[in-house]
């Protein structure tokens, strides 16, 4: 039986890159399904993701041997994914629930090939939504001084449950430098696109009372940098001046809700690749 995987890789930019790929996988009895690559003249790499199928189950692992020694000549960072895996994810969220609600509906309706595996929050209050689902909830209250336990607490959960993605459905707290490092590349953060202004609470009204035109939100990777990581996507809607605050936050949970789908699909889909502090992806 053929199964699908991905491959993913960046390297220096130079010739025969893709010749070399393609024609290790035809040796290999790989069909290629789908390919895309993109050079960078400014950083000078190159990135590929093919998508291709293998005859069997054996030979994928000699396909990575054969794949490293290519790797290696051309300086590689490379992966290859089970396509038939679905990613297992932990939600991390706060007191507001459209980004979660999102999530959960998308995977109950097969839309998002994910597995919800667990769900924590600083607050009880969607407990019982997570319960609806059939996800298990973890109520992790934080305060200054315990914030380190609660983080180890949810470092305790990423490997006992074997999470591959972290998502932050507005979870309002911000992490540790420890943590953004034990999480690095694998969790995505959800936020309206007005920073850095507006900061704090009810940004939506404060961006109301400047006269905003546009909203938007932005999903990026999570660093130590605060809301500054890698964006992976981002949307926008015009508004106007006779909107009011209740309408513009409506608006900008319908987009936030969005975008953060969006972006852990094309994660879980292995189309995003790192180009320094910004990403490369794939449609």
């Amino acid at each position: 039986m053929r199964r699908d995987h991905i491959l993913t890789l960046s390297c220096p930019d130079t010739t025969g890159i893709v010749y070399r790929v393609t024609g290790l996988l035809y040796e290999s009895g790989c069909n290629i399904l789908d390919a895309q690559q993109f050079g960078d003249e400014e950083s000078g790499r190159f990135f590929l993701r093919v998508h291709f199928d293998v005859p069997g189950a054996t030979e994928i692992d000699v396909l990575r041997e054969g794949f490293a020694s290519l790797a290696e000549m051309f300086g590689m960072d490379w992966q290859i994914h089970d396509a038939s895996r679905k990613a297992r994810l932990m939600v991390l969220v706060s007191k507001q629930g459209h980004c979660l609600n999102d999530l959960l509906f998308r995977v109950h309706s097969r839309q998002l090939p994910v597995e919800i595996a667990c769900i924590a929050s600083n607050h009880a209050d969607f407990a019982p939504l997570a319960q609806s689902y059939g996800v298990a909830f973890h109520h992790l209250p934080v305060s200054a001084g315990n914030r380190a336990e609660q983080e180890r607490h949810i470092v305790d959960l990423v490997e006992r449950e074997q999470i591959d993605l972290v998502v932050l459905a507005r979870y309002m707290q911000i992490l540790s430098p420890e943590l953004c490092d034990a999480l690095a590349g694998r969790a995505i953060n959800i936020h309206h696109s007005f920073l850095p202004s507006f900061k704090g609470a009810k940004p939506y009204h404060q961006a109301h009372q400047r006269g905003v035109k546009i909203i938007g939100a932005t999903a990026h990777y999570v660093t130590r940098d605060l809301d500054e990581g890698p964006i992976i996507e981002q949307d926008i809607a015009r508004v106007d001046h006779a909107m009011a605050p209740k309408e513009l936050v409506r608006m900008g949970s319908d987009i936030e809700s969005l975008v953060l789908a969006r972006a852990v699909r094309r994660h879980v889909e292995h189309r995003i690749l790192l180009n320094g502090h910004r990403t490369v992806v794939f449609r």
